[in-house]
């Protein structure tokens, strides 16, 4: 998968996508990350971006020429016009369903504003997609991007070690991840659940499944109505577990 970033600090992009997962993702060939830099398509000598806003208030705007200039470039590269979404604090709530969606394409683009925004025309002609990362505002959009990027390019096949992990992990399932423990045993007096000692896969398997059905009622009761609304499976499942529908009743009655 091959991410590009249009951005007024490239630095930024490298410097943080270049350790950990997706810095062995790179080195590995699965991931390629082309930081490019807006100002590199400025006509002004001292590569100036921005200018003061038609209708007056305070800040300044990034220009369209750059940013579309920026973008032309890179589709003449590529031979195509990739997917391009803009970090923006007025788009969709970014979710892992979304980062499941993004994940699918070999080529994306991500637009980074800074300042009071960009010139809505730019927008206009090279944007597909405007996402948010939460309902607040960041000095510019490289941070959010970098989130955006962690999420969707674990999600490609070979850069996590174990591929199934991603399969398991919150929000996969409409679920929160259920707890998990690893040695010692006994910890300042808190032991790990025994069923996990047991090695019976099956018992295991139902305990994380109804741990992940508690911690979502417990920290994300949005999640589980939505998960629960209407679900046959769930509905047949706490028909054999009704002590456990029972205490998530009690959970939701406590949150409210």
């Amino acid at each position: 998968m091959r991410v590009h970033v249009l951005t007024l600090f490239p630095e930024m992009i490298e410097n943080a996508l270049n350790t950990s997962i997706t810095g062995r993702a790179i080195e590995k060939g699965l991931l390629e990350i082309d930081a490019i830099n807006i100002r590199d398509y400025s006509h002004d000598k001292h590569f100036k971006v921005d200018d003061y806003t038609y209708g007056g208030g305070a800040g300044l705007l990034m220009k369209a020429e750059p940013v579309c200039e920026a973008y032309d470039a890179l589709t003449e590269k590529l031979g195509k016009k990739p997917r391009v979404v803009f970090m923006t604090p007025v788009g969709e709530t970014f979710s892992q369903k979304k980062a499941e969606e993004l994940a699918k394409e070999e080529d994306l683009t991500i637009l980074c504003g800074h300042y009071e925004g960009i010139d809505e025309r730019a927008l206009d002609e090279i944007v597909t997609d405007r996402i948010s990362i939460g309902d607040y505002v960041l000095t510019g959009g490289e941070l959010a991007s970098l989130v955006v990027i962690d999420a969707v390019s674990r999600l490609v096949p070979g850069v996590l070690h174990n591929d199934i992990s991603a399969d398991t992990e919150s929000f996969n399932n409409g679920l929160l991840e259920y707890p998990q423990f690893t040695r010692p045993e006994s910890f300042r007096g808190r032991k790990v659940p025994e069923v996990l000692l047991s090695g019976d896969h099956k018992k295991v398997d139902d305990w994380r499944f109804q741990q992940s059905l508690i911690r979502t009622a417990r920290f994300r009761p949005d999640l589980y109505i939505k998960f629960s609304d209407d679900n046959e499976a769930i509905k047949e499942y706490y028909n054999k577990h009704k002590e456990l529908e029972e205490e998530i009743s009690r959970i939701l009655k406590s949150e409210v």
